[in-house]
């Protein structure tokens, strides 16, 4: 039995940054049974313990095996709504791969060993998207008498308005941009995620009756009651964590000194990488640093190395982190494609300070180095700066990737939705209902920033509350 994982094709590094097309191709047909076979079919398939919707693994990995793709496809569609999607973002070294009994590794990421489960989803999730299937609809009259309003079209809104449409039910989804996918469309690049994957989801929920009203921000453009005396009876917010955390440094408010979170809104919302075609620039240095150490922060810095090579620049971009590349929360592929890309990496470096010109903008960054010392509330060892270890690092553009807080739009003028000290919702873990009867919530705005398929639980379990009447 073949016990190599199979790689799945990738363009050449030099290539792939002229331009921000998809990195990998996933597998074809050949390579997605060679992998499929790898798997033992074990009698307790733990990778499903390590999925957050509970995907039953080893059955649509058996029916790859045999070829039976459309089987596949309906077996992960049963708990997982967009498997094209998750194929492609999910952090699988974190759950069903980590979980993977052929995972040999102590590390607190998943061996070279496991199973390419999210490689295998992602085949079988295209296979269905080509193959145009549809899952059944199981309409109900009795829920007929629902009315659902949707707040927010991320992962968490889009899945909750799918379960609720199949079953009859009349869904609006107000989304306060003008393109719907939420952190999936404005947060994701497209070398990751091409639109067309995120649209062809959103054209099934469109089949399906999902009205889809956009440039709509709930808790200022309408609020929550008046949504109730329109008829809503259930109501679903998919808020999502929009809002920046900073720093705290001085200089931090120069010019050309990015959040993570606009700067690849304005790439991949706004396509800046394609100006003067779209209208909507940015700015990009001969010196980039990008301060952080997740998904994001990847995201950040390989959308600005392939800026600065459509612009003519010699690439110069580094990733700033105040521990070593062990903690980092980044997915290791996501890491690998940046070494690779040729962003450089320094660790055990702690922002102090930004300068700048007599322009006001930014030029440098004062820094200090770190060591590593007792772990945190996060399990990992905190970073503690050496007071005197003062250095310089030449800097013409700066993104700050450090994480993201509730977006408290609605939350501000609803003083009897209850939050909780970081501002996120706070609902009945067993349902997701919120303090406001029949007003339930999931993804990022309950428990702060998740993976898109942990927005997705969250939103299955509300919309199985949600269907009580």
């Amino acid at each position: 039995m073949r016990r190599e994982p199979v790689k799945a094709g990738e363009l050449a590094a030099d290539i792939r940054t002229q331009s921000f097309d998809e990195v990998v191709a996933g597998y074809s047909e050949s390579q997605a049974l060679l992998e499929a076979g790898r798997c033992l079919q074990c009698k307790n398939p733990t990778c499903i313990q390590g999925c957050p919707v509970n995907i039953d693994i080893k059955e649509f990995i058996f029916q790859v095996t045999r070829k039976d793709y459309r089987g596949a496809y309906f077996t992960i569609r049963k708990t997982n709504n967009f498997p094209s999607i998750c194929g492609r973002v999910c952090p699988a070294e974190y759950q069903c791969r980590k979980a993977c009994v052929l995972n040999k590794s102590k590390l607190a990421y998943a061996s070279h060993d496991a199973i390419n489960i999210h490689f295998l989803e992602r085949f079988v999730g295209d296979y269905g998207r080509r193959n145009n299937l549809k899952v059944p609809e199981e309409k109900d009259a009795d829920f007929s008498k629902i009315k659902a309003a949707v707040v927010g079209s991320g992962p968490a809104g889009l899945c909750c308005a799918g379960e609720l449409a199949r079953k009859g039910i009349k869904v609006v989804i107000f989304e306060s941009l003008q393109a719907y996918g939420g952190v999936l469309r404005y947060g994701i690049p497209d070398f990751r995620l091409p639109d067309e994957v995120l649209d062809y989801e959103i054209n099934c929920l469109k089949e399906l009756g999902v009205e889809f009203r956009n440039n709509v921000v709930v808790g200022k453009s309408i609020l929550l009651d008046e949504l109730f005396q329109q008829g809503f009876n259930k109501v679903f917010l998919g808020l999502g964590a929009g809002v920046p955390s900073f720093l705290g440094i001085k200089g931090e408010n120069l010019c050309n000194i990015y959040s993570a979170n606009e700067f690849l809104t304005r790439i991949n919302l706004m396509s800046a990488y394609k100006f003067p075609e779209y209208h909507t620039p940015v700015n990009i240095g001969e010196h980039v640093l990008v301060i952080g150490g997740g998904n994001t922060a990847m995201d950040a810095a390989r959308s600005a190395l392939r800026l600065q090579k459509m612009s003519g620049i010699k690439p110069d971009v580094s990733i700033i982190y105040r521990r070593t590349e062990t903690e980092m929360p980044a997915r290791r592929l996501e890491i690998e494609h940046a070494r690779e890309e040729g962003i450089e990496f320094k660790f055990l470096i702690q922002p102090k300070e930004f300068y700048s010109d007599e322009k006001g903008l930014v030029r440098g960054l004062n820094a200090l180095s770190c060591k590593l010392g007792e772990p945190d509330s996060s399990g990992r060892k905190k970073p503690v700066a050496q007071e005197g270890s003062d250095f310089i690092l030449p800097c013409d553009l700066a993104i700050i990737a450090v994480g993201l807080q509730a977006n408290r739009v609605l939350s501000s003028v609803t003083p009897e939705l209850k939050t909780d000290k970081y501002k996120d919702i706070i609902v009945d873990p067993g349902r997701m209902e919120t303090s406001i009867r029949n007003v339930f919530a999931g993804g990022d705005i309950v428990g702060g920033e998740g993976t898109v398929i942990e927005a997705m639980g969250m939103a299955k379990k509300a919309s199985r509350a949600m269907l009580q009447i």
